[in-house]
């Protein structure tokens, strides 16, 4: 046993013994209730986010027909990506999640790798989801008050962003009991929220846009291939770039997995977790985006603001009731930044607690109050750096306009999206391999395992791909018009890292790293009466 931990000698709970067998002791205040857990990855899902924040990414690289038609069939592959993480957890409910996974199923090494791909994502996320709060806020006091500090500044937002950030890391601190009810408060506000939005989209408007409109109608914003809508370049280029936006907002619900020894029932509660956050925000995510494109007035002039939902909604309903449905968007993002800050803090902790992570001594030390507080700390301070880039301006040129692009925003939505996903396939993979030699927890998905595993990795290399992807004409070096302030840095920043974890591991890890360490020997360890 580490220093600290005294002769365990009191009887056990059946959550406490399984969390003993993987090789650990109950640590974490174990106060969160099966929709407690639920509740976390469904806020960081938030639909009152991803919809909205990254609604461009959509309508630039395809338009309404891409967003209407893609969002479902990606969710399909999403859904199944969740099944086999569910199935993970339930066998081991760790803070660790999916790098405890791929280091127990394959090795040191496999573990290692995920683990550091698995904070960068969650680092990210959390990272996307302040900002994207900022800049939403910002536009939702705008709406209410005409002269609000003389029109939009980058340099306000991005304060406004800090402070966002410094907020949420309070309140994570503060209590785990306070978070729990938060979460919970969060899954009511986007039921109700988003069930809001719908009814105002759709009850105010004096017109709507037709099914074709929305069904079929194609747009390339991007610059590449001249703004083509057709051939090849479009359909394997363009087109798949609007992908990230299901791919972004549906992303996350490893924090089930995260808080796991924080959620009672763990094994069964935590997987149902995953599974039914991706599901209920799939169909609510669906008619929410419907919603907006049916309110679409005029295209042309949401593609000259950059495919911003705000100008939809002040198009179909003036300032001022877009600017309820702004804040509405808004508070929802905020209750989901303050999950992905939680999210972030516990699986720092847990990769610290393992010593995988230097200065892991401070990561992995726990507050009175039973709370990763230096984790929460460093992690909203990572957040903040990379995305330093989005206080520079950045407008691509369309037909001949100027449009305001948020190119560093779009960067850490998809180091976010690759950091993660990249991470669910080493697990998905090792399960796969392990065939049935794999011990199955309570909730699992049986035979299913041999065709779910395999898609699911297939889906999530050609995300990986996509996301690294330049998203404009001037972030392709080989063009005329390519500026670093164009750029997608997503494969910059996520290949410097790996290969400095590949230096890292070679120089020194590889000596001294065996994957998680055990804290207690479950034999030794009392069982519940």
């Amino acid at each position: 046993m580490p220093e600290g931990h005294e002769e365990l000698t009191e009887q056990l709970t059946d959550d406490e013994q399984h969390l003993a067998k993987l090789g650990y002791v109950q640590e974490l205040q174990r106060s969160w209730s099966g929709f407690s857990n639920f509740a976390i990855s469904f806020s960081i899902i938030s639909i009152l986010a991803g919809c909205f924040t990254s609604f461009g990414l959509g309508w630039n690289n395809g338009g309404p027909a891409a967003i209407a038609w893609g969002w479902p069939i990606v969710s399909v592959f999403i859904l199944i990506i969740g099944f086999c993480l569910a199935e993970l957890v339930s066998a081991y409910p760790t803070s660790g999640g999916i790098y405890w996974w791929a280091s127990k199923l394959g090795g040191p090494k496999a573990g290692f790798y995920t683990g550091w791909l698995n904070l960068i994502g969650l680092i990210a996320i959390l990272a996307s989801v302040s900002y994207g709060s900022a800049t939403f806020l910002d536009l939702t006091l705008g709406t209410f008050s005409e002269s609000w500090l003389a029109g939009y500044s980058l340099t306000r937002v991005f304060i406004m962003f800090l402070i966002i950030l410094a907020v949420s890391a309070v309140i994570n601190i503060f209590s785990s009991h306070l978070l729990a009810v938060i979460n919970n408060v969060s899954v009511w506000w986007h039921v109700a929220g988003a069930t809001a939005v719908i009814a105002i989209l759709w009850l105010l408007p004096d017109q709507h846009a037709s099914v074709s409109d929305v069904f079929a109608k194609t747009i390339n914003n991007s610059g590449i291939f001249s703004g083509s809508t057709s051939g090849w370049g479009f359909l394997l280029f363009v087109l798949p770039i609007s992908a990230i936006l299901t791919q972004y907002t549906i992303t996350g619900y490893d924090a089930s997995a995260h808080l796991s020894e924080e959620t009672k029932s763990a094994a069964n509660a935590a997987a149902k977790g995953i599974w039914q956050s991706i599901f209920y925000s799939a169909i609510g995510g669906w008619i929410l985006l419907l919603s907006f494109l049916f309110a679409v007035q005029n295209s042309d002039e949401v593609s000259a603001n950059g495919g911003a939902v705000a100008t939809i909604f002040t198009q179909a309903l003036g300032s001022k009731w877009a600017g309820v449905v702004l804040l509405i968007a808004t508070a929802g993002q905020l209750f989901c930044t303050t999950a992905c800050q939680t999210s972030a803090s516990r699986m720092l902790f847990a990769f610290s607690r393992d010593r995988a992570v230097p200065g892991h001594q401070l990561w992995s030390k726990v507050s009175a109050t039973r709370v990763p507080a230096n984790a929460v700390i460093i992690t909203a301070v990572v957040a903040a750096i990379i995305t330093l880039p989005a206080i520079v301006p950045v407008k691509i040129p369309v037909n001949g306009v100027d449009v305001p692009s948020p190119v560093a925003f779009y960067a850490v939505v998809s180091i976010g999206v690759v950091g993660l996903y990249l991470c669910f396939a080493v697990p998905i993979y090792y399960r796969w391999k392990a065939g049935d030699s794999f011990e199955q927890g309570k909730w699992n998905v049986g035979n299913r395992y041999k065709w779910m595993a395999p898609v699911a990795i297939v889906e999530i290399i050609v995300t990986a791909i996509i996301a690294m992807f330049p998203t404009s004409l001037g972030g392709m070096p080989w063009d005329p018009s390519f500026q670093w302030k164009f750029v997608n840095y997503t494969p910059l920043l996520v290949g410097s890292v790996l290969i400095l974890l590949f230096i890292y591991w070679h120089a020194s890890v590889k000596h001294w790293f065996t994957g998680p360490i055990k804290q207690v020997d479950a034999a030794s360890t009392p069982v519940s009466g």
